[in-house]
């Protein structure tokens, strides 16, 4: 179900049930990668997520690392973020 470098990889299902009384197997939270703060990087128009990843933490998809580390609950929301900040880059 998830990509084999995902966080949520490794991660056991919880089998949980639900108000109709239905079995529902959830995947619980990661825990928090440990970052280190690298600088801010002020946004212009039309940067993605992406991009931002793809240059400070040399992969595309860890854009969920600039999320976690801007307190995001959507990389989405960076966007709308004027400065970015940067984690060091490197594995978490």
């Amino acid at each position: 179900m998830f990509d084999p470098k995902s966080r949520y990889a490794k991660l056991t299902p919880l089998v949980l049930t639900d108000a109709r009384g239905r079995s529902v197997e959830v995947t619980p939270p990661a825990t928090a990668p440990q970052q280190v703060f690298r600088g801010v990087h002020v946004r212009r128009d039309g940067e993605r997520t992406d991009h931002l990843a793809a240059l400070y933490l040399a992969d595309p998809a860890a854009f969920w690392r600039l999320a976690e580390f801007n307190d995001a609950m959507r990389a989405e929301v960076l966007t709308e973020l004027r400065e970015v900040q940067i984690p060091q880059q490197g594995k978490t």
